[in-house]
């Protein structure tokens, strides 16, 4: 009899896990269903992408990415890559050593440069722009990439330490008094000792900063004109005042979002064991 009570238990159970693993289907399906229209729509020509009555049944073409080319999206292309990547790896040069004495050499008053950093996030974008765009215009960079270069940075950069000091508190002490007991230097222990065992946190902390970099519209839209433009301000080229181009903006849109997906396929390893750094002891 407790066989049988077993066995049923065990049923029920896989029933349950099955049902939750339908229902997380449906929700990703329905996630991803904004994205796939977004892509389809992209190889559709203007009067079969807007239409009252959605056509599934068209007729390919590349029209939309060539229009795409057309305007120049090399520029808006180019500038996101720059901006992104270099501000990217400026966060990462700042904010490593700053997480790492935040954690595992703490300084005096850490909460408080702690709530320092996290502090300039609560100041809203629209109220710093007018005296960032005095800044920026009185010494010159107005439509350059250096500007959103220097911005981005100080935008990620508190997101970062704090997401790097978790991953840095995750590492056991131990380890570096161990490698200071075999001789080894503080910089030679950060160096293969630390760095290697938050690799993965480091890498998530990247891509979050990529994916904040590359979408970020409201510097890019204050601060440049054409030189500078990036990818976001360059689709905005797409609404005009006749109405919107959905073919043309949905190709520059894949073309957008592929640079992004790209880097979060190849970093998926990494980015898995990175957000769930520290969640089992």
């Amino acid at each position: 009899m407790s066989t049988t009570t077993a066995g049923r238990a065990r049923k029920v159970k896989r029933r349950k896990f099955e049902a939750w693993g339908v229902l997380a289907w449906i929700a990703g399906l329905g996630f991803f269903f904004p994205v796939f229209w977004m892509v389809l729509t992209a190889f559709k020509q203007e009067v079969d992408a807007y239409t009252d009555t959605p056509k599934l049944i068209f007729t390919p073409t590349l029209d939309g990415f060539r229009a795409v080319f057309d305007q120049g999206v090399g520029t808006g292309l180019l500038n996101s890559l720059f901006a992104t990547g270099i501000s990217t790896l400026l966060v990462l040069a700042l904010g490593v050593p700053a997480a790492f004495a935040l954690s595992l050499r703490p300084v005096a008053k850490t909460r408080d440069a702690l709530f320092f950093f996290i502090s300039t996030k609560m100041l809203p974008i629209v109220a710093a722009i007018v005296p960032l765009y005095v800044i920026v215009s009185n010494i010159g960079l107005l439509d350059n990439i250096w500007a959103l270069i220097v911005l981005y940075t100080a935008m990620n950069l508190p997101i970062a330490i704090w997401m790097m000091r978790s991953f840095f508190l995750e590492v056991p002490g131990e380890l570096l008094e161990a490698a200071s007991l075999d001789g080894a230097s503080l910089w030679r222990s950060v160096r293969e000792v630390i760095l290697p065992l938050v690799s993965p946190g480091i890498a998530a902390t990247a891509l979050i900063c990529v994916i904040f970099s590359w979408n970020e519209f409201f510097f890019a839209v204050s601060l440049t004109a054409v030189r500078a433009q990036t990818m976001p301000v360059f689709m905005v080229g797409f609404i005009a005042g006749e109405g919107l181009y959905w073919a043309k903006l949905c190709a520059a849109a894949t073309m957008a979002a592929l640079p992004v997906v790209l880097a979060g396929w190849l970093a998926q390893n990494k980015l898995v064991r990175g957000l769930s750094f520290g969640a089992i002891k």
